[in-house]
């Protein structure tokens, strides 16, 4: 619907229109939350996805519309919760099961992000963002080839996922491969991903 207008402004105001019209059509309460996310608008959003999961408490993508608005506000039991009722609507969605575990990962809890990985995984093997969780559960397990097999997995199948250069990166440099940690790293600056400087200092000594 939303590529028939030019200004975002203008589709908010006809989505509004037609909610007048139909007050509990839970799908114009969604197009409406992700038109304000797009004007970053996240208190409007937030009340429209509202609305939309009270006319349809199964709709999944907006819970997790609403875990993604908690996650700005830091609120990592916000989103949690949010991903979780998402699963629980469609468990074979595999968005809410990365979701999960992003929060696992943020808490520093490996084991359980890899379980919510791999049923995200389960449902859509190629997802790119739950194989790059993965390899980093394992770099957090200490578990550094796993990792490394799968950021050259990630990189096989898309070579420009800067995420996984630095995961690899990581990797290894932990199994003392320092030339190719020093390629790597490089190769995710390249692509825009913010190495961390630390990392960086470590990288120094082995630079040729």
């Amino acid at each position: 619907m939303k590529e028939r207008y030019d200004d975002l402004d203008e589709y908010i105001a006809d989505l509004k229109s037609e909610i007048e019209g139909n007050t509990q059509c839970a799908a114009h309460y969604y197009n409406l939350g992700l038109a304000f996310l797009s004007k970053r608008d996240f208190v409007a959003a937030e009340e429209a996805l509202l609305n939309a999961v009270r006319n349809s408490p199964h709709l999944a993508e907006a819970y997790v519309q609403l875990g993604g608005i908690c996650l700005e506000r830091d609120d990592l039991d916000g989103c949690l919760r949010y991903n979780e009722e998402a699963a629980n609507c469609r468990a074979k969605f595999p968005v809410p099961w990365s979701n999960i575990a992003f929060v696992h990962l943020q808490r520093g809890q490996p084991d359980k992000a890899i379980a919510a990985l791999n049923k995200a995984l389960k449902w859509n093997p190629e997802f790119i963002q739950a194989k790059n969780g993965l390899a980093t559960a394992y770099y957090m397990k200490g578990e550094f080839k796993k990792c490394e097999e799968l950021c050259l997995d990630i990189i096989n199948q898309e070579s420009a996922f800067a995420p996984a250069w630095n995961n690899l990166a990581l990797a290894c440099f932990d199994q003392k491969n320092y030339a190719k940690a020093v390629e790597a790293a490089d190769k995710a600056q390249e692509l825009g991903f913010d190495v961390q400087e630390g990392f960086l200092e470590d990288l120094k000594p082995y630079r040729a």
